[in-house]
């Protein structure tokens, strides 16, 4: 058998009843057998300081081990202003510094993005993507996940209920688990 797999996870949302938030757990559903799934939450990072980045703030120390210490990244953020949530992008920036000591490189990553609009996050999905090229990380090409419509394809309790969607996440975990096998 394979070696067990372990992804970290985490939402570039800081809504505790965020439809990201709630793509992670259906993603957790969805997963692979040998596979782990272990989420993050971004809250309690503070905002990048250069002049910290050599004795950062206890959470951004933790951010960095996890994501070290996983075989795998996914990402499940909303699209705020056609781009990036900043929570997210600072977590990024926090992890990947000081130069030379990075979380990123080589990690295997997916990404996902829910959205109640009719372009499920895809412009954020883009931005993440030009960001992972200087971060050094291999990014699943595809299948790429756009959840649209948010609202109609969760339950009142973030279950994500339409089997279409439940579908591509599931062959996004395992083209993620694919792509760390390969390391």
């Amino acid at each position: 058998m394979d070696k067990e797999i372990k992804i970290l996870g985490f939402a570039g949302s800081l809504r505790k009843g965020s439809y990201n938030r709630s793509l992670l757990r259906a993603a957790g559903e969805l997963l692979p057998e040998g596979v782990t799934l272990e989420t993050f939450d971004l809250e309690g990072i503070p905002p990048f300081n250069q002049d910290l980045e050599k004795t950062p703030p206890d959470r951004v120390r933790e951010f960095k081990s996890r994501i070290k210490a996983a075989d795998a990244v996914l990402i499940a953020s909303p699209e705020y202003n056609y781009s990036v949530p900043g929570v997210l992008k600072n977590a990024i920036d926090c992890a990947s510094r000081p130069y030379g000591d990075s979380a990123w490189p080589g990690k295997a990553v997916a990404v996902m993005s829910a959205s109640t609009g009719m372009l499920g996050g895809s412009r954020a999905q883009y931005h993440l993507r030009q960001t992972f090229l200087f971060l050094g990380v291999t990014a699943v090409t595809k299948p790429e996940v756009f959840v649209t419509f948010a609202a109609q394809k969760f339950d009142e309790n973030g279950k994500l209920t339409d089997e279409p969607t439940r579908a591509v996440v599931k062959d996004l975990m395992k083209a993620l688990v694919e792509l760390a096998r390969k390391g």
